[in-house]
């Protein structure tokens, strides 16, 4: 069967698990309006984290997923969903922009990739020297800044398991 594109095997991550300390960090946090810089810990303060790492804005796995996202309605639980990825907060905007429904969601720009590397899930990019984005992760993180759950793709491309993790927020 032709897909169309290579899957490709990701390196073994050293990444955060859960019962761990997620990093904290303070970035653009872009939505339908503006953005502005804010921190993980900020949100979490408020309610518990599905921080969701993604590929860059436009590329099929990102729309897949938040389209997903917004499908399964996962709004009406009681956790903040916010996206990551390397896109500036300009791609983020026509992001949003450019799928309906996307406007509920908040989006961390991190073009040079740091958050990734904190959390242990960089990919350096195929064939393009100095370039990295996070691999596709979910993780959902409490008001003490401590990882409950987390997934981690271990394929190019790979989707996170929809269903484990709406059975996590149900928990909330």
């Amino acid at each position: 069967m032709d897909l169309g594109f290579e899957v490709v095997d990701f390196a073994e991550s050293d990444h955060v698990e859960p019962g761990e300390q997620a990093p904290d960090f303070t970035r653009p946090l872009v939505n339908d309006e503006y953005w502005a810089d804010a921190s993980l810990s900020e949100l979490a303060a408020e309610n518990p984290v599905l921080l969701v790492f993604h590929p860059m804005d436009g590329d099929f796995p990102a729309t897949y997923i938040w389209q997903e996202v917004r499908d399964r309605d996962w709004l009406e639980y009681d956790a903040q969903l916010v996206g990551l990825s390397i896109s500036t907060p300009y791609e983020h905007k026509e992001f949003i922009r450019e799928w309906n429904g996307f406007d509920e969601f908040q989006f961390f720009s991190d073009p040079a990739n740091s958050v990734a590397e904190e959390y242990g899930i960089v990919h350096d990019l195929d064939g393009m020297a100095g370039i990295a984005e996070p691999k596709p992760a979910v993780f959902l993180i409490d008001e003490e800044m401590t990882v409950e759950w987390a997934w981690v793709a271990e394929t190019w491309p790979d989707f996170p398991p929809y269903d484990a993790i709406e059975a996590e927020l149900a928990e909330l």
